[in-house]
């Protein structure tokens, strides 16, 4: 007899809602390839969600999640926290490609309580450290943590002009002393 086991199903269908959202994007999916993929029937899918766009947020906000619990922010050594998030990157493709469908369909205009949080978040610890006086202060806390982000995720954006400019084997070094250069502190 089998049991029940509605996180497991759930499980199943991110995974594969992150699958078919970063192949197709929100337009191109189908539920019922979608539910294939998971192993579970449509009518199931509905049953969690009302529809593809509301899946397609829930998978937004289970990588915030992850994210956050993987990959944790530690202001004090925000070159170390740049290089784990650009692996992150490199490890999970699937994910980064999601993300660009979810930027371009979305836009700023979606801001997330789970982004918003995590930023707030974010934003006061690098202003704590700066006043340890172990993050410069010659920027604001937010541009210092929209610069990390990005340098940590650039190589993951698909510009291949860029890309071939410096070997895979060398990028995450490059991460590193870019965000080191960035936040040292200066002696003034």
């Amino acid at each position: 007899m089998r049991t029940r086991n509605p996180e497991a199903k759930r499980q199943l269908l991110f995974d594969a809602a992150l699958a078919e959202f970063a192949e197709f994007g929100l337009a191109g999916a189908r539920i019922e390839r979608l539910a294939k993929r998971a192993g579970i029937s449509a009518g199931l899918v509905y049953s969690f969600y009302k529809g593809k766009d509301e899946l397609f947020d829930a998978v937004f906000d289970m990588i915030v999640d992850t994210t956050v619990a993987t990959v944790p922010l530690d202001a004090d050594r925000l070159p170390e926290y740049a290089g784990r998030l650009h692996d992150a990157g490199l490890a999970n493709p699937q994910v980064m490609r999601y993300l660009m469908w979810y930027h371009l369909l979305r836009g700023e205009a979606a801001q997330r309580a789970s982004v918003a949080e995590s930023m707030r978040a974010k934003v006061e610890a690098i202003e704590q450290a700066q006043q340890r006086g172990t993050v410069t202060a010659a920027l604001p806390a937010a541009h210092i943590l929209a610069l990390v982000l990005t340098i940590a995720n650039m190589w993951h954006q698909p510009t291949e002009d860029i890309a071939r400019l410096v070997p895979e084997p060398q990028r995450r070094s490059l991460v590193l002393d870019a965000v080191t250069t960035l936040v040292s502190p200066t002696d003034t």
